[in-house]
């Protein structure tokens, strides 16, 4: 490590030198598994907002309570943030919740039959605005702090 006495050689500590794998260390078959990954956690997104969206007009007695649209706000964050340790990219990290957002855009649209998901009186008049700001707060700030550094 260093001639620190006169006379004496140098010396090396093979437990100071020595290189082990470390976690991070990518093997050859990483970017595959990474796209993998990303593509599954696309299509969570998907499953998030058909969920969230079911269970919107939830009620708790005769009082809405739309706890679904924060339960998918979590989870959307989670899937924002396993996606940021799969890729450096900004965009392939918000894939999961742009998935979320055109699947939410999607169940906006009235389905075969006349058929509506985000429909009530009241304050569930507003279930749409609040689903999506709701769900796509916690993960956007995610990735704001993520461009931001």
């Amino acid at each position: 490590m260093g001639g620190r006495l006169d006379g004496r050689a140098a010396r090396q500590h093979p437990d100071l030198t020595a290189t082990r794998p470390r976690v991070d260390d990518a093997p050859a078959s990483r970017p595959v598994f990474d796209r993998i990954v990303l593509a599954l956690l696309a299509v969570d997104g998907v499953i998030s907002a058909v969920l969230g969206g079911l269970f919107l007009p939830s009620y708790l007695g005769v009082v809405p309570f739309p706890i679904s649209a924060f339960l998918s706000g979590a989870l959307n964050a989670a899937l924002v943030w396993a996606a940021m340790q799969c890729t450096p990219s900004f965009r392939l990290a918000a894939l999961p919740l742009l998935t979320w957002l055109a699947t939410v855009a999607v169940m906006t649209l009235g389905g075969p039959g006349g058929d509506v998901i985000f429909t009530g009186h009241g304050i569930m008049a507003y279930s749409a605005l609040l689903f999506m700001v709701v769900g796509a707060l916690p993960p956007a700030l995610l990735l704001r702090r993520r461009l931001t550094r």
